[in-house]
């Protein structure tokens, strides 16, 4: 396959060209310096010059609370970029898959929340990614949208890495408990974005690691698994926190991964699994 990965710089960015090539495909792979996706002349001549099979698009301004204070900024590079990439991946005859968010949905429903669930966004971020879901998908079926949420990495800025940060130099710490969703480590979520694309699967899907979580018991896991006691870890209401967050969080994030059953994907691993590797390897790496 010959696929085209933005956002190439990021935590999924990395590990999915990483996957890709492992694969034997040809991997054009642009961070943000490389390939400016609010440019639309700049999306078209890269992606009609290259002409790929897929283009795999991991770029987003996930900065939540900034949204909030630069929504046309957001909207930029959340919403309308996805619409150059989309027509010129449509010019190429190239398959879009377009990354996601658990942020679309208002976190109000009392069970996971699956493809076809009315969306609600709270917040700028979840407003403007919506808005990139419905720009990947208005020139036709060629395109998928992949929402998955809580996404980890061994790579950039993630909260595996605050809670080790955290937990290295303060004696207690205190995270949300009344906020749930599936952690998604992204040497998980890549191969599954790959296949996505070479199988050219349309629509909607979601796409995450297995079992539900708070923060705070994410955050308790961590802790066991850096070889500390988990209770160090105590539990605090969002509505406690100080100072207040500017973008409110969905207290739902639970995904159902119900077109991956439906499709014949095996579904991603028990979170705690690929968190355990992650912590091991994060360890291993700043002791050498």
């Amino acid at each position: 396959m010959r696929v085209v990965i933005t956002g190439a710089g990021g935590q999924l960015g990395i590990d999915l060209a990483a996957v890709c090539t492992a694969a034997g495909d040809d991997v054009f792979a642009f961070d943000r310096a490389g390939l400016d996706i609010g440019s639309r002349s700049a999306a078209h001549n890269a992606i009609t010059s290259l002409r790929p099979d897929a283009v795999i698009n991991c770029a987003a301004w996930t900065a939540v609370d900034a949204c909030e204070s630069d929504p046309d900024r957001a909207l930029a590079l959340n919403g309308t970029a996805v619409r150059w990439l989309a027509e010129a991946s449509h010019r190429a005859g190239a398959h879009l898959v377009q990354i996601s968010t658990d942020y679309v949905f208002d976190g109000t429903l009392d069970r996971p929340y699956h493809e076809w669930d009315d969306t609600d966004p709270q917040s700028v971020y979840g407003l403007t990614k919506l808005i990139g879901e419905q720009e990947a998908v208005v020139l036709g079926p060629s395109a998928t949208v992949v929402r998955t949420s809580w996404v980890c990495g061994r790579n950039g800025n993630n909260m595996v890495k605050t809670i080790m940060r955290l937990a290295d130099v303060h004696p207690e710490l205190a995270f949300v408990d009344d906020q749930v969703g599936h952690p998604t480590f992204t040497h998980d979520l890549a191969p599954v974005l790959r296949r996505l694309a070479l199988d050219r699967l349309s629509g909607v899907v979601h796409a995450t690691n297995q079992t539900a979580c708070s923060w705070y018991q994410f955050a308790g896991e961590v802790v066991a698994a850096m070889g500390k006691d988990p209770a160090m870890v105590q539990p605090i209401a969002t509505a406690d926190l100080q100072p207040a967050r500017p973008a409110p969080r969905p207290a739902n994030s639970v995904l159902d991964n119900a077109v991956l059953r439906m499709a014949g994907f095996a579904p991603l691993r028990d979170f705690r699994e690929p968190l355990r590797e992650t912590v091991a390897a994060l360890m291993e790496g700043s002791a050498s």
